[in-house]
Order: structure tokens, then sequence, then C-alpha cells
């Protein structure tokens, strides 16, 4: 799924590539970013705030984010992903942990 990614009063166009109740794995980013800085992701109308939590790099110039959602949105991904709240927040942790790890 397309995104945006605002960063710094700077907007990057990305996809998903993974996504979870409280999270996802962001691709086909191109700017410098670090762990623990705050973003903001938008698909169509809907904005929500996330928080890198480990950033991947892929190849020379792009790079992979983990982020999790600190005001997440209902059904910001398009999905309803209510019947995965109870156990979001241990899979997204051991997802980025896995993915992390890279």
């Amino acid at each position: 799924m397309p995104v945006k990614v605002s960063l710094d009063q700077t907007t990057h166009l990305a996809h998903t590539i993974d996504i979870t109740a409280v999270g996802a794995r962001i691709g086909g980013l191109r700017a410098q970013m670090q762990a623990g800085m705050n973003v903001e992701l938008q698909r169509g109308p809907r904005r929500a705030k996330f928080q890198i939590k480990w950033i991947s790099q892929i190849g020379e110039s792009e790079v992979h984010i983990g982020v999790e959602c600190v005001d997440l949105q209902e059904k910001f991904w398009g999905v309803d992903l209510a019947d995965m709240k109870a156990d979001a927040k241990k899979d997204m942790d051991a997802l980025m942990t896995l993915l992390g790890a890279k």
C-alpha cells in the first residue's frame, strides 16, 4: 500500500511491506532517519503518528523502517485488525526484533 511519510516538514513517498494492529514495516525510503524519531504516515485522507523502532539499510540508498503507532486511527490501513489487538503489542515487538536483526 502506498503511504506518505512526513518527517521534519518533508514528505517522502514509500510503501507498506507488513502491517499489524499497532505498526508496520515501511519500505522505499531514501531519507536519513533514526530509531526513536516520530513520523506521520498518511494513507489517503487518514493520518497517524508513529515512532520509528528500527531501521534496516537496503542497498546503497534505500532503507526500511519498523514503526509503531502513537495514535493510530481505527482502520488506518483500510482493513479491520480489531481481532489482532489482544496480542498485537507482543507480536509487533517480536516482529521488530526479528526484522531489526537483519
